[in-house]
């Protein structure tokens, strides 16, 4: 799937200026968070990853503190990006891994965790249920075709649920959690490597197929912090 967009290589976009956070409020620990984020995204190849959700609509909530979404002046830590695309949305695998948990009792909603060598991954609010089979745990959504397996191996690419409102959610959207060595990383910054990487790679024409790059990120027509 190939998504066409400037804005999130584009250092002074409005997604960049949802990510900034007051810095008269800003723990002293989220400079740090930030910079081990650059670094690891700038470490990575990724021609081989996938943008996580189709009909993307607009990134809603950024990574980092904010102001509690359910009201009030206290900050919260955003452990993910919040990708809003209509309600039924297909979300794909970022990248070829595991499943290793699934579950539906938390604000997280029903989500998916999924190990990829250092890396984790979260998708919550999908569409959905938990069931268990013979003592292994799915992730179900017969309405969008979908069953998911803790212990399945999954390909970048693959859809693996649909956008919901199930946990913690005033709308429609996925949020999708990176974490790397156990450490969270602002999702923001792999999209905008992905992109650098992916715009460099297909300039050269050096080799490149579109099979090789599941996507190349998709332009945000709006961008803000919704609460979700």
């Amino acid at each position: 799937m190939e998504l066409n967009s400037k804005q999130i290589a584009t250092p002074k976009n409005r997604l960049a200026a949802s990510i900034a956070v007051e810095h008269s409020q800003t723990p002293k620990t989220k400079p740090s968070v930030e910079l081990n984020s650059k670094k690891i995204a700038r470490a990575n190849n990724w021609l081989a990853a996938s943008f996580p959700v189709e009909h993307f609509q607009s990134y809603t909530s950024a990574f980092g503190y904010r102001r509690s979404a359910t009201g009030g002046s206290n900050l919260e830590f955003h452990s993910g990006l919040d990708i809003a695309a209509p309600q039924g949305s297909y979300i794909r695998n970022w990248w070829t891994g595991t499943v290793i948990k699934v579950g539906d009792r938390n604000a997280c909603g029903s989500y998916i965790v999924i190990q990829s060598g250092e890396w984790e991954h979260t998708y919550c609010h999908m569409e959905g249920q938990v069931e268990t089979v013979d003592n292994r745990r799915y992730l179900v959504d017969r309405t969008g075709g979908i069953q998911i397996a803790e212990g399945q191996q999954l390909s970048a690419g693959m859809r693996i649920g649909r956008v919901g409102m199930t946990g913690r959610t005033t709308g429609p959207h996925v949020h999708w959690g990176l974490k790397y060595a156990k450490q969270y990383v602002d999702p923001a910054m792999v999209l905008r490597e992905m992109f650098s990487q992916q715009q460099i790679t297909r300039s050269s024409s050096q080799g490149w197929t579109s099979q090789q790059s599941q996507v190349i990120i998709q332009e945000s027509k709006a961008v803000g912090d919704s609460g979700y």
